[in-house]
């Protein structure tokens, strides 16, 4: 495949998978990801038997999402800046390969270039970046339980938090998958770096629980961002397919202040604000001793200074620093 077909297919506005898809064999691979019929979103897989979540869902209103800002944590020392390296070198191959631009400009919306985003290219990037991030909580939550069985002591709140994270994050993959059915490149992608990334998030958060915190934390500021732009995209009517995607029953029976007429502007708005409650964890959690201290989410102590809750309104997006909390 030359650069001259390359620069074709950018200037169609199509993503790099297409042009690379289309070289690869008789069968052809990429698709768009298409809205599933509305009638078909609570008939994906087996859904005959649906179990209560096992992690109940904080209570959260429209108002108490709204609040929600996109943030950056200014890097302190060098853990941080190589965090934020890592996380915005793979963001901008991410970007690259799905045809999306980041622009400080929302309005902006590309038309005519390859980065302008339609609703099969907003499935594929939310499906992608919910299967990575999935894995950070899960993977954390067994290494600790394994420390926790190993040294014959409590863990003072931190598997659980770090499961509920895992669970939460496949919810928000699951509802998607339920809204959009990824083409069979997406699938190859999500399986391929499924197995990159976790064996690389092992080994960081064997040797260096602090730095895996941190790259979770900048990762789920990139997802506040994504969502972010999203939500301003759907406000401003240019997502009309996906402004009318029912909100599927797996997922109104999770977030509970959602229900089978809700929007799917209001699905976008609880899964937001789900990324900046991981944000916030996640840069606290970095600023702990890994060893000693208690997780302050996994219990809200009484007392006269703001602490870590399971809220949005007294909230720090950049991470409680350890000297605010109570340990």
């Amino acid at each position: 495949m030359t650069t001259l077909t390359l620069a074709r297919y950018s200037s169609r506005g199509l993503p790099l998978t297409a042009a690379w898809s289309r070289h690869i064999g008789p069968v052809r691979y990429y698709r768009p990801t298409e809205l599933r019929p509305p009638e078909t979103v609570d008939h994906v897989g087996t859904t005959k038997f649906l179990n209560p979540p096992q992690y109940r869902h904080a209570n959260w209103s429209d108002n108490d999402c709204e609040l929600v800002q996109v943030t950056h944590r200014v890097p302190h020392d060098f853990t941080d800046r190589f965090a934020n390296f890592c996380i915005q070198t793979v963001r901008t191959a991410f970007d690259f390969v799905t045809g999306y631009k980041k622009s400080d400009d929302m309005s902006e919306t590309f038309k005519g270039t390859r980065y302008y985003m339609t609703s099969s290219k907003w499935l594929v990037r939310v499906i992608f970046l919910e299967s990575i991030a999935g894995v950070p909580g899960e993977t954390a939550s067994y290494l600790r339980h394994l420390r926790s069985l190993r040294y014959l002591r409590r863990d003072m709140g931190w598997i659980d938090s770090l499961s509920d994270e895992a669970f939460n994050e496949r919810m928000h993959l699951l509802t998607f998958y339920h809204i959009g059915n990824p083409s069979k490149l997406v699938r190859f992608m999500v399986i391929a770096s499924q197995g990159i990334f976790t064996n690389i998030f092992f080994l960081c958060y064997l040797l260096w629980p602090k730095l895996a915190h941190r790259v979770v934390g900048y990762l789920e500021e990139e997802a506040v961002y994504t969502y972010t732009h999203l939500l301003y995209q759907l406000k401003a009517g240019q997502l009309p397919d996906l402004e009318k995607a029912p909100v599927p029953e797996i997922a109104w029976k999770y977030w509970t202040t959602l229900n089978k007429h809700s929007t799917f502007e209001e699905l976008i708005l609880q899964i937001r604000a789900d990324e900046s409650k991981h944000r916030e964890i996640n840069h606290t959690l970095a600023n702990l001793n890994q060893e000693v201290d208690r997780n302050p989410f996994a219990l809200q102590v009484d007392t006269d200074k703001p602490q870590p809750n399971d809220g949005l309104k007294v909230v720090r997006p950049t991470g409680w620093e350890r000297k605010e909390l109570d340990l």
